[in-house]
């Protein structure tokens, strides 16, 4: 819990009892005093209720990548060990697929040799 939150209760508190003490009193001054450090009190404790749950949202965040981080290398694993039995399995399919992967890329490395640009004559 924040501190911002603690003391803005504790002035939110305060300022009601001020502002009821005004009322009692019938002192205007007093009263309004109090609603002042009420409301005070209130946008104080809001701050400290943003600070917490950006602090709770930095903290989240900050796990949940420590955790993808972490269990990276057991991904990479588990995918390599799938693309190994499916070629396992079927390793004409996957011989196929290499080679059109390598003629497309054939393709797009090699383009036609350029012409000179034409001559006025």
């Amino acid at each position: 819990m924040d501190t911002d939150r603690m003391a803005g209760s504790t002035k939110d508190l305060a300022g009601k009892a001020e502002g009821a003490v005004g009322e009692i009193a019938g002192n205007k001054k007093t009263e309004a005093a109090g609603r002042v450090r009420e409301a005070s009190g209130t946008v104080q404790n809001l701050y400290g209720q943003a600070k917490d749950a950006a602090r709770d949202a930095t903290d989240a965040a900050t796990g949940y990548a420590r955790d993808a981080y972490e269990n990276s290398g057991d991904t990479l694993r588990d995918g390599t060990q799938a693309v190994a039995k499916k070629v396992q399995e079927n390793p004409l399919g996957a011989l196929l697929i290499a080679g059109g992967i390598g003629f497309a890329l054939a393709l797009l490395m090699t383009r036609p040799p350029r012409r000179p640009p034409p001559r006025w004559r």
